[in-house]
């Protein structure tokens, strides 16, 4: 059965590990953070300039002035420091964040990314994106295995205008974990969400993927 969002994000939550400074991109990614491990300090970086990012505000303690990279009222935690926007992308671009986790609207079977815009939608920009894929030392993306068509996101080459080549290591999906052997230059399917099976991943993939080993079952 297809995991749930929540799921999917508990299940990138996984790859977090103590001490790691983590930019989560817009949507589905910013609810990894409800899922860090009790007793892990994980510290959350934003492309606007904040680095110690808290839980999402309740709303009797909303600060309007205080918004994540994608607009969302957010809240500090203790430590947090504050910096312009140009000092945040010199974190990223500097290899200083250690994992970005993001959305994808494809990704082809080499690791290229397309998850900035689809010709003509109207977008306010491509945000950080490029930079993040560019500039971070792991780079997790949470995504529906396929479109809201049906159609297949994990593709043999993006249609879509590209956000970064031969940079994604792992997909989370709501059918399984694909993990790209860079030796191979394709993604091995090594976790299947409970009631999937091989054959289903593969039916909805048209990209070339590695199945052979046997994969576990997602630990949701």
């Amino acid at each position: 059965m297809p995991l749930t969002r929540e799921q999917i994000t508990k299940r990138a939550a996984a790859e977090l590990r103590d001490g790691y400074i983590v930019n989560l991109g817009i949507g589905m990614p910013t609810l990894v953070a409800n899922h860090i491990p009790d007793g892990m300090d994980v510290w959350l970086q934003s492309e606007n300039g904040l680095l110690g990012i808290g839980p999402f505000p309740t709303e009797d303690n909303i600060d309007a002035d205080l918004i994540n990279a994608g607009k969302q009222t957010i809240t500090a935690r203790q430590g947090a420091s504050y910096f312009s926007s140009a000092d945040s992308f010199a974190m990223i671009r500097g290899g200083h964040i250690d994992m970005c986790i993001l959305g994808a609207m494809e990704i082809s079977q080499g690791g290229d990314i397309a998850n900035w815009m689809i010709p003509g939608k109207m977008i306010k920009g491509m945000g950080g994106a490029m930079d993040l894929v560019a500039g971070v030392k792991k780079v997790v993306v949470t995504m529906e295995h396929v479109s809201r068509k049906g159609d297949p996101k994990i593709v043999p080459a993006c249609t879509l205008p590209l956000t970064g080549l031969a940079c994604i290591d792992l997909i989370i999906t709501d059918l399984c974990v694909l993990e790209f052997d860079s030796d191979a230059n394709r993604f091995r399917l090594t976790e299947l969400a409970p009631g999937v099976s091989v054959d289903e991943v593969k039916s909805k993939t048209s990209a070339e993927i590695l199945t052979d080993r046997k994969p576990v079952e997602m630990s949701v």
